[in-house]
């Protein structure tokens, strides 16, 4: 019964993101469930600050900073468990590999702990208890002030730590793709932390569910299809994709 409510909450932020705004009546008919059924969903994920509630319609928040950490591990978890599985396969035995900030790739880093004798360099806390357990892993993590709500460590501290190493596999998340495949983040040091990762790595790998895809925030940098691996579930438009092929960027849709 409990899987059942967590997947439809999950269906319920897929839909959003994709159409944008909808009632709880269209969502009932979408979802096939009662509309009051529906209304005590959007109810939870209101207060959880998923989704914004107005005038009879409800849409996905998109504030000027993300939501909390935990809320983030219930969007999309079934999304992004098929993307930490195509990861996993991307990064053998032994590789050398940078771990950025996110739910995202927390969960890739529960799935490389079964790989054996891996060198982890990271700035997210998270990431760094999801592989403690993997036979022979070596870890490093970053320095600096942590920030509590993420248990992670972003701007300068990051960039310094990421600067003195070099791997095989960088994997890092971001906070939007814009329409025009612009790589989208709630504030500067974010972005700064994800460039520093981005430039550590032999291969660059970008993971991000599809709540993130069309979603515009305050900053950016660069393009998506500057990365040599894009890992979603999202459907990318067709100027993305050619964009994407264009610069020998290789997208996994999972």
């Amino acid at each position: 019964m409990r899987r059942d409510v967590t997947q439809r909450r999950e269906e319920i932020i897929t839909r959003l993101s994709e159409i944008g705004v909808l009632s709880a009546v269209e969502l009932s008919a979408e979802l096939a469930v009662s509309v009051q059924t529906i209304r005590a969903d959007l109810r939870v994920l209101d207060e959880a600050g998923l989704v914004q509630r107005r005038s009879g319609k409800v849409r996905l928040r998109k504030p000027n900073e993300n939501i909390g950490y935990l809320p983030r591990e219930g969007i999309a978890r079934q999304e992004k468990q098929r993307i930490a599985r195509a990861v996993k396969n991307l990064i053998p035995d032994g590789a050398r590999v940078a771990l950025g900030t996110g739910t995202t790739v927390e969960t890739c880093a529960r799935f490389l702990a079964s790989h054996k004798d891996l060198w982890v360099v990271s700035n997210s806390i998270h990431a760094v208890c999801a592989v403690q357990q993997a036979p022979g892993v070596a870890v490093e993590l970053a320095g600096g002030t942590v920030r509590m709500r993420d248990l992670d460590v972003i701007g300068g501290h990051a960039l310094e730590f990421f600067a003195n190493h070099r791997v095989d596999f960088a994997l890092f998340s971001c906070g939007g793709l814009s329409k025009a495949g612009q790589v989208m983040d709630y504030n500067v040091d974010e972005i700064t932390a994800r460039k520093a990762i981005a430039t550590c790595g032999k291969k660059r790998i970008l993971v991000m569910d599809s709540t993130k895809n069309g979603l515009e925030l305050a900053c950016q940098a660069g393009h998506v299809w500057d990365v040599d691996v894009i890992v979603s579930g999202a459907k990318l438009s067709s100027f993305v994709m050619e964009n994407c092929a264009r610069n020998n960027c290789h997208v996994i849709q999972v």
